[in-house]
Order: structure tokens, then sequence, then C-alpha cells
């Protein structure tokens, strides 16, 4: 544990931040690389209708997704925060919590989905074309969400103890079970979308697996122990009072998913084919610069548990120029790449043109988003509940929704629905600068930092 956590206290910046910053990104190739791959596979079929089913389904999974979130960002900024003030007991207590609920949840998520899973496709948008498709790949999926709930869970957790290497591995390996597994399932033994679904369910259990064997060792100060779980208010509170804003915006990112995929749909399914694989492209920088801000949270929240606001803004600097850096170089890339990207996925013309340039005009908030992803792990890292809870609703909620509505009554013009992502992303820049300030004022002044060195950039 002191090895663990002694960077967190002691390195130069530039070394806490990158190693804590490099194994997420890492971890974030490999989550892209897997979702890339499902879709690169599926198009191998030359079935847009696939695509376009995989695409639809999507925001259903991330829905299960952003519950492995609530539990996983919000366990992590408590134990990070818990191992900063020296309470390691609550952390691993913490950490027990997080997994038996996480599990407790993912099984009603499954009975819930295998029960509902033809209303659920038809409300996210299949049409007769897609909806066998959509079904086949949805309900196969739902056998494996309280090993998703958990993987996503505990690929967080595990760096707020200083593990972030331990982490990246359980995403890696069970990222590259999947990706072996899907030319297999979807292409060899003529699987389709149901060998897709299989393969991921399967990457899950793998990363579960490795998590598991680091948990239970001697060498984890966290727990999954039946005996250590608790759910006192000081944890369900803690957890939840961070977990429930990461985890909704990432629910409201999925219903506004679901919301414009709708909206394609009424133009036709190529709309709905080219759209999914234009946020796949998009998530090439996005993913990777979310793991810049995630990696640095539990090094901020560490910092904010003991005290210690000087070292906590150095990190938080030497983080945004990162981020910048890493934005720009991101941005060149998606958008000048737009073109064989889009095609790796879509060979039909209308749907390829649709993939190119809805490719292009998402990549527009490329250059901040770094920031963006940095101010809201900041945020999350003081525990500070309301600014949390504020961004994570404007973000994909009450900026970007009605934005959404507004762009469809004013035009009708599938291009410019796309539109209102970049243009959300940079009022939702503005509106997280001015929360972070507002939180360092109330939650973390200089007149309540403790006084302690560090070394400097």
């Amino acid at each position: 544990m002191k090895d663990s956590t002694e960077i967190f206290r002691d390195a130069p910046v530039p070394k806490a931040v990158l190693s804590n910053v490099i194994p997420s990104i890492i971890s974030m190739i490999m989550v892209l690389v897997y979702n890339l791959a499902d879709t690169f596979f599926i198009g191998q079929t030359k079935n847009a209708f696939m695509v376009a089913a995989v695409s639809l389904a999507t925001p259903v999974f991330l829905i299960f997704m952003a519950i492995g979130m609530l539990f996983g960002i919000g366990g992590t900024s408590l134990i990070s925060r818990m191992l900063g003030e020296g309470k390691d007991k609550y952390a691993k207590k913490t950490s027990s919590f997080c997994f038996w609920t996480g599990i407790a949840v993912g099984i009603i998520a499954m009975i819930a989905i295998l029960i509902f899973v033809e209303p659920l496709c038809r409300m996210v948008g299949a049409s007769d074309d897609t909806i066998d498709f959509a079904m086949q790949y949805l309900g196969i999926l739902a056998f494996g969400i309280p090993f998703l709930i958990v993987s996503n869970t505990f690929s967080n957790i595990i760096r707020a103890d200083g593990n972030a290497k331990k982490a990246m591995i359980g995403v890696v390996l069970g990222n590259i079970t999947n990706i072996i597994l899907d030319p297999i399932m979807i292409l060899v033994l003529d699987w389709n979308v149901a060998g897709a679904a299989i393969a991921t369910v399967i990457g899950n259990v793998v990363s579960v697996a490795v998590y598991m064997h680091h948990l239970l060792s001697k060498g984890s100060i966290l727990s999954v122990k039946p005996s250590d779980f608790s759910a006192s208010r000081k944890i369900v509170f803690g957890v939840l009072a961070i977990g429930l804003p990461a985890s909704l915006n990432s629910i409201l990112m999925s219903s506004s998913n679901i919301i414009i995929n709708n909206m394609m749909s009424g133009f036709d399914d190529m709309a709905v084919a080219g759209l999914g694989v234009a946020m796949k492209v998009n998530m090439i920088g996005v993913m990777l610069l979310i793991g810049v801000g995630i990696g640095i949270q539990p090094l901020l929240g560490y910092c904010y548990g003991a005290g210690n606001r000087k070292r906590y803004m150095a990190v938080l600097r030497f983080s945004c120029i990162f981020a910048l850096i890493l934005s720009a170089i991101m941005t060149s890339i998606c958008y000048f790449g737009a073109a064989p990207l889009v095609n790796a996925f879509l060979e039909e013309p209308d749907a390829f043109t649709y993939g190119f340039e809805f490719s292009r005009i998402l990549i527009i908030s490329g250059p901040i988003l770094g920031l963006l992803f940095v101010f809201v792990n900041a945020i999350q890292s003081t525990g500070a509940a309301v600014p949390s809870l504020i961004l994570s609703i404007s973000r994909q909620g009450i900026i970007y929704i009605p934005l959404l509505l507004i762009f469809r009554l004013v035009s009708d013009s599938a291009h410019v629905l796309v539109l209102t992502q970049p243009v959300t992303d940079y009022m939702a820049l503005l509106l997280s600068i001015v929360l972070f300030i507002l939180t360092m004022r109330r939650y973390f002044p200089a007149d309540k930092a403790k006084d302690e060195t560090i070394q400097e950039v």
C-alpha cells in the first residue's frame, strides 16, 4: 500500500500525473479498439442493417455501463479521499459495498432486459428491417450485464489505491479477448450480431476475473469480502454524491443518442448507420481525452483528502497543458483521417457519405474536449455533489436535448442535428470552468489547505 500511494504524495507532479494518466489512456484505447472492432467486423458482413441495429442497441448497453460508472466514479472519489485522510478501513468497506451492490443491480437489470427486449428495441428506434438484429444483440448482452457493471466499477476503483497499471491490465486483457473472438464468431462461425454480443460478454468476464485476482490478493487494500460490506450513511451517500451525477451524465448521453437515432431514422436507416460510425470515429479522440480526466481524478482526490491544495493545483495545471496538446493531436487525426476511418466500417455509398460528413462535424469540439474532461474530474475529486450534478445534467441534458429539439424545429437537415453536440461541448466547457471556480472557493479554499511542501513541476 505504501508503494502504491507514495506516488500520489511524493512524486514530482509530471511523473505523478503521467504514471496515472498513461495507463488510463491505454485502457481507453483498448475500450476504443473494442468498440471499433465490433462495428468493423459487423461491417464486413456487408449488411448495413446489422451496423444500424448495433448502433441502435448501443445506447441501452451504455445505460448499464453508466451503472458501473455510478459505483466506479463515486467509489473512486470517496476511496481516494479516504486514503488521503488515512482512513483505510472506510476504503475497504466502500469497495465491498460497490461490488455487492453492483452485482445485485446487474442481476435485476439482466432480468428486466430479457423480459422487455422487444419494446426496448422499438423504443430506441429499431425499424422492421433492424428489429430482429437489435433484439438478438441486446438479448445476449443482457446475460453479461452483472459482469459489465463489475468490470466498469473496478476498472476505476482499483486506480484509487494507486494501482493504475493493474486497472489497465484488466481492461486490456478483457478487450483483447473480445477483439480476438470477434472475427471468429462474427465471420468464421457466421454468428453475425450474436457473435459480437457473445464476444463482448466473454471479454467482460475476463476483465472481472483479473480484478478479482487482484482484490483477493494480500497486496490490495481494497476488498470484495461480504464481511467488509457496509451500507452506512457515510458510504452510501459518499458514493452516490459523485457517482449519481457521473452516471446520470452517461444515462443522459444514452438518452440523447436514442433521441437523435429516432430523429435520424426519420431520414433513413443509412443515416442511422452513418451516425453510429461517425460517433465511433469521434470516440478515437474522445476516449483518449476521457482517459486523461479519469487518470488524474484519484491523484486529485488524494491531494484533496490530504489537504494539499498547492499540489492539487500543480497537478491540475500540468493536466490542462497535457490535455490541450493531446486534444490538438487527436482532432487532427479524426478530421483528416475521417474518410479512411469511415470507409473501414461502411462501403454502402449513402451510409459512407453520412458517416464521413457527420464525423467532421462531431470533431469540431475536439480542441477543447480535453479541458472539459479535466475540469469535470477535478470537480468530482473534491466530492462536490451539487456542482457535479449541475454539470452532469447540463452537458447531455438541459443543454444538449433542448438544443437538439430546437435545431430539429428550425432545420430539416441531418447535419444540423449532428452539430448539436459540438455546440453543447463548448457551452459545457464554459459551465465547467465556472463551476470549478465556485467549487474551489467553497470546498478547497487556500486558508483551509494544509501547509505542505511539494516538488514543483
